[in-house]
């Protein structure tokens, strides 16, 4: 019979006091640079259209698109939007007032505390802004602190920029499932990334710390990296990168 003060370990740590937590609610995440509102077909589609349009680039790694015309892809956002898994967002960039792009949380499973994030489309003008970053931000920030213990970024192996993001943005790496799916007719690896919530407090402090705006100098130029700052947390880099 185990110790209760010294429980025994060998099946697994014990996790006291576990509580289920509640599946994503729609609530609006906002930040200082970005505003994250439930997907809305009325709302978003024709605004996010022409956000993509002419960048069919940005649906290479992604399982549909890209979308020949305003209504192909409104017809899309109708169907998907307001499902409660994948549940997505469409982002505001609030420097420049538009909606720019959407990500969403999916395999969510609140029983097993776990939930990821994707079906991330930034639009090359929602690239590498601050509002970018602070997206992801507001989306893991919104997990932890709704009690889940596992938020899990999930990409095709060949997708380079996807791993790099993945690493700069804390998550560490977990390795490489292959032949996990088939994909526009073609073979897709996944590699896996995942935080875990004994990291957020100071993944949170990383996030905050580059976010802030003593961070860029007068031309919006970063001072500090983010990858720089997650990089102490972060317990395996990709070895690919």
């Amino acid at each position: 019979m185990s110790d209760p003060i010294h429980p025994d370990t060998s099946l697994g740590t014990p996790v006291p006091n576990w509580t289920v937590p509640p599946r994503p609610d729609g609530a609006i995440l906002k930040g200082r640079y970005a505003e994250l509102a439930p997907l809305s077909a009325e709302a978003h589609a024709a605004l996010l259209f022409r956000a993509y349009q002419g960048q069919d680039h940005v649906w290479d790694y992604m399982p549909y698109g890209p979308f020949s015309s305003a209504s192909q892809y409104h017809r899309w956002v109708r169907d998907h939007a307001g499902q409660p898994d994948p549940f997505f967002y469409a982002i505001r960039n609030l420097e420049s007032g538009a909606w720019e792009g959407v990500a969403s949380f999916l395999r969510v499973a609140p029983d097993m505390g776990s939930i990821e994030v994707g079906h991330i489309n930034y639009s090359p003008a929602l690239q590498r802004t601050r509002a970018a970053t602070e997206t992801m931000y507001l989306m893991m920030k919104w997990a932890f602190e709704a009690g889940y213990r596992r938020y899990e970024w999930k990409c095709n192996a060949l997708n380079a920029g996807s791993r790099r993001a993945a690493q700069r943005l804390g998550f560490s790496y977990e390795g490489v499932f292959r032949q996990a799916a088939v994909v526009k007719g073609r073979n897709r690896d996944t590699a896996w990334f995942a935080a875990i919530d004994s990291e957020w407090p100071a993944l949170k402090e990383a996030f905050e710390a580059w976010l802030s705006p003593a961070n860029f100098d007068s031309n919006g130029q970063q001072l500090e990296r983010l990858g720089d700052l997650t990089g102490l947390v972060r317990t395996a880099s990709d070895p690919t990168l």
